[in-house]
């Protein structure tokens, strides 16, 4: 039996395969982050409400069903866009507050 710190090549291929998507995912979540704080920033000038439930609402209903045909269980896929709305809501809350502010 091998010790993790042994890994065979097999073993060691998928960990980087593992390791490429981890961080493409970090790129793209930094790249939607940076897109939602110009939302945010746009709403807060506008004066339009952080939050957008009916957006929201469609977006988990999407994302859900684009998570059935990926063959990915589309209860955790909504519980991670639910993660990524509250905290893009949380940055427009905050923009906004700070619009008010000044």
């Amino acid at each position: 039996m091998m010790s993790n710190s042994d890994p065979d090549q097999q073993l060691a291929a998928f960990r980087r395969s593992i390791d490429n998507i981890d961080a493409a995912l970090i790129h793209m979540l930094a790249e939607r982050f940076r897109i939602t704080q110009a939302v945010g920033e746009y709403k807060a000038k506008a004066t339009l409400p952080p939050a957008d439930p009916d957006r929201e609402a469609r977006q988990v209903a999407r994302l859900r069903k684009l998570a059935e045909e990926a063959h990915l269980d589309p209860e955790f896929s909504e519980k991670f866009l639910r993660f990524i709305i509250d905290e893009v809501i949380r940055h427009h809350e905050k923009a906004a507050s700070e619009n008010t502010g000044s």
